[in-house]
């Protein structure tokens, strides 16, 4: 009796499963116990049980269910799992399916697992025409070492790619992204930001509203209002590029690096640097600023190299080819120059000029120290020459192997000639422009000083000899020393000439 009443309650299961196979049409595949509900409804099939379901392919678990037969609709309760493929698995505790629509609802404790991404979330929305899994009630994506918070969240699973809108946080050991916006593909571990964007490291913290990161070999790619920011450093530019792993970063156009404890500001269209030499090179455009209150210094070059210590403070200034600078007291044109912030030594290279007041100043290369942003001393080494113009075609000059010069409030007043001195002096009456004549005169060594900008005196020291001519008996032709070359043309007016090459 009791195995003829299991068969009949068996063969009544048969009945009520069979009308329900069919195209489109969500299939019981077991449950340990089914019944109708005629109290609520007639078409509700109520399963209790290990229930599974099979629609297209797609396997539904759950511990019992309604099925509402008419609507090929389901409610799923407690131990809820959509077995999608292999990989992909959508677990819960309450489960609405619609057959027809093919969308599932999946509420509380929602876990989808898709080989190692894990996402959690209160509510789940899952489209099976789309392949695509919503939330917009927070969720949390644990992918390897990454996890990824978010209000609103979109999985493509055909893609593996998430798509996460409002207060958007990545943590991974490195670092932390935060983001208005982020799509992040579990295949390739890239993350892709489409608004404001933050990401902060120990070493670093980036800004960006477009741009992407690769989780994997720490490469990325930054821009629209894109800056990276350090300890000491400041940089900006139109686009940004940075390998975290070596430390190795480029910056395209419009490109500012602000280096905050010096006051040093450097621009240019093309940057690269290296945390791991401690080196950075800028080219095309080049403008460092080194930043006074009362008075900045403005240089220009076809490429400029800094150089940084272990603490990322600038120690070293490499300027190549046309340089040129511009302060209202010194202007300067040399083919190289290198600045030495730790002595604030400036070296000038190659075809060197320097203009002070009246004065230009050349030489084979020229040293410039100065100190709490003021000139204190200059030396000129090999060929040194120093020009003031007198009035039209009337030139000072001094000559010599070496000079030292001396300053005072960024006014040159004194100077020693050191070998082979030589000098032609236009003399005038005092507090008039009338000439006198011109003293040509050689001496081992001179020490000339300098007032109101103008030669006050000129002491000849060893072997002097020298002449005053009257302005008529002196031959042009002897009135120009040895290599005189009057550049007028190539000092910088403003900050702007720097820029100008003759």
């Amino acid at each position: 009796m009791f195995k003829y009443k299991n068969l009949i309650k068996y063969i009544i299961f048969f009945l009520l499963i069979l009308p329900l196979r069919g195209h489109g049409q969500t299939n019981i595949t077991y449950a340990a116990d089914l019944m109708r509900s005629h109290e609520i409804n007639k078409d509700i099939n109520v399963l209790v049980g290990n229930v599974v379901f099979n629609h297209e392919g797609t396997k539904l678990y759950c511990d019992s269910a309604y099925f509402f037969q008419a609507e090929n609709k389901i409610e799923a309760f407690s131990n809820v799992r959509i077995r999608m493929s292999d990989t992909l698995n959508i677990y819960g505790d309450l489960l609405k399916y619609d057959g027809n629509t093919k969308i599932a609802e999946i509420y509380n404790n929602v876990k989808l697992v898709d080989n190692q991404t894990i996402l959690t979330t209160d509510y789940l929305n899952y489209d099976r025409n789309t392949g695509i899994a919503s939330y917009n009630t927070g969720g949390k994506i644990v992918e390897k070492e990454n996890v990824l918070c978010s209000k609103i969240g979109y999985y493509f699973t055909s893609k593996k790619q998430f798509f996460f809108k409002k207060d958007v946080l990545l943590v991974n050991p490195k670092y932390t992204i935060d983001s208005d916006t982020l799509m992040f593909n579990t295949i390739t571990e890239i993350s892709y930001f489409y608004g404001p964007t933050f990401i902060v490291s120990k070493e670093n913290t980036i800004y960006c509203e477009n741009g992407w990161y690769n989780t994997k070999t720490d490469k990325s790619q930054f821009s629209k209002n894109a800056w990276l920011q350090t300890k000491n450093q400041h940089l900006n530019g139109d686009s940004l590029y940075y390998d975290r792993k070596i430390g190795f970063g480029k910056a395209f156009m419009n490109v500012t690096l602000i280096d905050t404890v010096k006051n040093i500001i450097i621009k240019g269209n093309y940057l690269e640097n290296s945390e791991l030499f401690h080196k950075s090179m800028v080219t095309d455009s080049v403008l460092a600023i080194f930043v006074d209150d009362g008075d900045s210094l403005f240089l220009h070059s076809d490429s400029l190299k800094a150089k940084y210590d272990t603490a990322d403070n600038i120690e070293l200034i490499l300027a190549y080819n046309k340089v040129k600078f511009f302060r209202i007291d010194i202007q300067g044109s040399c083919d190289s120059l290198s600045f030495v912030m730790k002595d604030s030594l400036m070296n000038m290279y190659y075809n060197p000029v320097l203009w002070t007041d009246e004065n230009q100043l050349t030489a084979d290369t020229i040293h410039l120290l100065s100190g709490n942003n003021k000139m204190k001393e200059m030396f000129l080494r090999s060929n040194a020459f120093i020009i003031s113009q007198s009035d039209t075609n009337q030139y000072n000059q001094v000559k010599g192997k070496n000079m030292q010069g001396f300053f005072e409030d960024n006014q040159l007043y004194q100077v020693n000639v050191k070998g082979n001195s030589e000098t032609i002096y236009y003399m005038k009456e005092e507090n008039s422009n009338d000439l006198l004549g011109i003293n040509k005169a050689e001496a081992s060594d001179l020490l000339i000083f300098i007032n109101n900008k103008q030669i006050e005196s000129i002491t000849f020291i060893k072997n002097p000899e020298g002449t005053l001519y009257p302005v008529n008996e002196l031959a042009e032709s002897d009135r120009l020393l040895k290599n005189f070359k009057w550049k007028i043309n190539q000092r910088p007016k403003n900050k702007f000439d720097i820029f100008k090459w003759e």
